[in-house]
Formats: structure tokens, C-alpha cells, sequence
């Protein structure tokens, strides 16, 4: 398994927009906490939290061929463990026909799109993540114009596949994302 060094210096590679880059940190420290929450051994930890790092890898060079650019051509050559690359494959089903059914594959799906929108509100508020309450978020969530790209059956559909109420998803996340 590739170190988390090497995985950001991978990311810094391909991608060079700072907005994106914090996605993709936003997403493994998730995937990252959701592996702990479960209990999983060190190496499935870091499987998770690379997952998450890189799945947008492609995106900002190679947009119209994201993610199979990343999942057949580049990550290959860096031996990746297969269960992170079909979970970058399946964090974007309507692109490459590959649903998420196994854990790291539901929770990356679950925490991608939630995780830009939660920036975009907390990029709203005085003081970020620090005292946001779910029922803000889920106000949010109902203004269709607000982050308007992040498709809002994604999201729910993302809770569902962990088994989780959107609320508790929501709550979890803020918790990960909040000022320590």
C-alpha cells in the first residue's frame, strides 16, 4: 500500500486547484473516520482514507474521462489495492455503470457528494464548521439554487447505502469537521 505521502504527492500531481484538493482531503478524513467508527485493522484505515484522497483524481485534467482515467490508467501503475480503485469506480455510477455495494464503495459514494455541499454551507457561515447544527444543513439542502451542481439524491441516497438517517449522517460529519 502506497504511504499517504506518496498519495499527496500523487494528488499534487494531477491536481493543482486548491478548492478540489480540499474536497479530496475532506473526503478521506470521512472515509477515515467512518473506518474507525467501525473498527477496522490499520491497513483497511488507510485503504479507506486513500480511497476518499483520490477519487477525484482525474477530474480536473481529464474531466470527461473521470474516473476511468484514473481507476484504468493512472492508479494501476502505482499498484493500488483493487478495493480502492472500485471504489473510485463506483463513487460515480451514472459514469461508469459500477453501483456501490461493498462498504469502502457505499461510504466513499456517501461521503463525496455531502461533503462539498457541507463546505459550501459552512463557506456561508462566520465561523465554518464550529457550531453548525444538522437542521441548517438540512435547511440547505431544500434550497435548490444553493450548490446547485451537487445533486441532492446523491446525498440521500449516499445516507441510505450506510444505513444511516440523513440527520446522522449529517451530525457525523459535522463532528469530523469541526474545529478540534
Amino acid at each position: 500500500m502506497n504511504t499517504r505521502t506518496e498519495s499527496e504527492e500523487l494528488l499534487k500531481e494531477y491536481v493543482e486547484n486548491e478548492s478540489l484538493r480540499h474536497h479530496c482531503f475532506m473526503v478521506a478524513e470521512a472515509m477515515e473516520h467512518y473506518a474507525l467508527l467501525q473498527g477496522k485493522e490499520a491497513e483497511e484505515v488507510e485503504e479507506w482514507w486513500t480511497a476518499g484522497l483520490l477519487h477525484d483524481l482525474d477530474w480536473e485534467k481529464f474531466p470527461d474521462e473521470h474516473p476511468h482515467k484514473a481507476i484504468n490508467e493512472i492508479l494501476p501503475s502505482y499498484d493500488y489495492p483493487e478495493n480502492v480503485l472500485l471504489a473510485i469506480k463506483a463513487h460515480a455510477p451514472e459514469r461508469t455503470g459500477k453501483e456501490p455495494e461493498s462498504e469502502i464503495e457505499r461510504y466513499l459514494f456517501a461521503c463525496d457528494e455531502l461533503s462539498g455541499f457541507m463546505h459550501a454551507v459552512s463557506l456561508m457561515r462566520p465561523n465554518g464548521f464550529e457550531g453548525m447544527k444538522v437542521k441548517s444543513v438540512k435547511k440547505k439542502l431544500k434550497t435548490l439554487k444553493f450548490a446547485e451542481s451537487i445533486p441532492r439524491e446523491d446525498i440521500r441516497k449516499g445516507a441510505e447505502l450506510i444505513g444511516k438517517s440523513l440527520e446522522d449522517h449529517i451530525h457525523t460529519l459535522i463532528d469530523v469537521f469541526s474545529p478540534k
